[in-house]
């Protein structure tokens, strides 16, 4: 099992509320293709107004904080858009008020950025307070600089990797966090052999799967309970790509690399072959736990679902406790299970992955029921051809071994 939780996967059960602030709101310095969260500042329209103002963020700080009891440990994740569009000041306030506030607690700061902004100043100081770093990259200079340009269009993946040696020359803790879409769906290995080649043993493979619908304000992707004429984005991962993709790596992983290299989807996988709680809500039976914080304290039921229905309230003029006790919120987490179509409940791997993320529930199961996961069929593969080796790695945790002796049991295998 991964020991070192991925930066966008932090998923916390004993908590009421896990927060994904937005100290930046949707403003980003780069404007990548696939990006579900950049078209959100069509929802603020003073974008010179969306970094977060002091008053909300000691108000978050000093909430989130209250939220937890005594002797407990608080995780902040800072999200964006680009949180460090913000400052370097920004972040020391963030200290200083989380010290504030503390009581006793142990404050955990983590940080997901695209990494061209990381300056020598700010991985030391990400050293010096023990920031964990989530940085998207999405490996090779040709697959990462396909979608993920600047606003004048130029690729940015060099200036991601000079992010990256600044992090590993101060030390700093980092994962990797990289969107398999058409175009690194069709390269698995190599896509896979570029974070190995880098030294990045933390990774997180996330589907991309977006769907287009233009709305009166200027967005352009449907929300997850639109329906309607929206069509599937060019840039998305198909189900058949998606399983291909997954068997491809694991078929490496769980010959070499067990133990070694981390790979979110397959840590998750094992959960739920374990019965345990996965290291990503999205796999999880239910969910509701992970809210999304916007600059001005709008909360949102969740970083994907930042639409106006979704919208909880304000924490500058409801406390956070109050929104986040809200019946609407319980409900939207309730509905992961109780919206899960007859194929899905009756299907033998429910357990791996509870119907995934609600947010790409569009399609019809195979008997025309609605509000099936469109990429059904590409993790029922995986979890087929993953099953036997699932069953051996929570074999040997029943018995207190090693997971990575299935590596030479698969060797053998063939």
């Amino acid at each position: 099992m991964n020991p070192q939780t991925p930066v966008d996967a932090h998923f916390s059960p004993t908590l009421p509320v896990y927060v994904m602030a937005k100290p930046a709101g949707a403003l980003c310095n780069l404007r990548c293709d696939y990006c579900y969260y950049l078209e959100k500042r069509h929802l603020y329209r003073q974008p010179q107004k969306t970094m977060m103002p002091g008053d909300v963020l000691e108000t978050y700080i000093r909430d989130y904080i209250a939220l937890h009891t005594e002797g407990t440990q608080v995780e902040f994740v800072w999200h964006g858009g680009e949180p460090l569009l913000q400052p370097l000041s920004f972040f020391m306030n963030v200290l200083r008020l989380q010290k504030k506030y503390a009581g006793g607690r142990q404050i955990i700061n983590a940080l997901q950025t695209n990494g061209t902004l990381i300056t020598p100043e700010l991985a030391h100081f990400f050293h010096e307070h023990n920031f964990l770093i989530g940085l998207s990259i999405d490996g090779p200079q040709e697959l990462h600089d396909r979608y993920r340009r600047s606003r004048s269009g130029r690729g940015s993946w060099q200036q991601v990797m000079k992010g990256i040696g600044l992090l590993n020359r101060y030390g700093v803790e980092w994962n990797a966090m990289a969107v398999v879409n058409d175009a690194t769906a069709a390269d698995p290995l190599g896509f896979y052999h570029f974070f190995k080649e880098i030294g990045c043993r933390y990774i997180q493979f996330t589907p991309v799967v977006e769907r287009l619908l233009p709305h009166a304000d200027g967005r352009s992707l449907a929300s997850p309970i639109e329906y309607g004429q929206a069509e599937l984005a060019p840039f998305s991962v198909t189900p058949e790509a998606w399983g291909e993709f997954l068997c491809t790596l694991f078929d490496e992983w769980v010959v070499s690399d067990v133990g070694e290299y981390f790979v979110q989807i397959f840590d998750a996988t094992l959960a739920g072959w374990m019965g345990m709680l996965p290291p990503v809500c999205s796999m999880a039976r239910t969910c509701g736990h992970a809210t999304a914080l916007e600059h001005n304290g709008d909360l949102y039921v969740c970083d994907h679902y930042v639409f106006p229905e979704f919208k909880l309230g304000n924490i500058m003029e409801r406390p956070l406790a109050e929104l986040t006790r809200q019946q609407s919120l319980k409900d939207f987490g309730a509905n992961k299970e109780r919206l899960l179509t007859r194929q899905c409940r009756e299907c033998e791997y429910l357990f791996a992955c509870h119907g995934e993320c609600p947010r790409n529930r569009f399609a019809l199961s195979a008997d025309g029921e609605p509000g099936h996961n469109y990429l059904c069929a590409g993790y029922r593969r995986f979890f087929k051809h993953a099953a036997p080796y699932m069953d051996f790695m929570k074999r040997k945790l029943m018995h207190g071994e090693a997971p990575a002796d299935v590596m030479e049991w698969a060797r053998k295998r063939g």
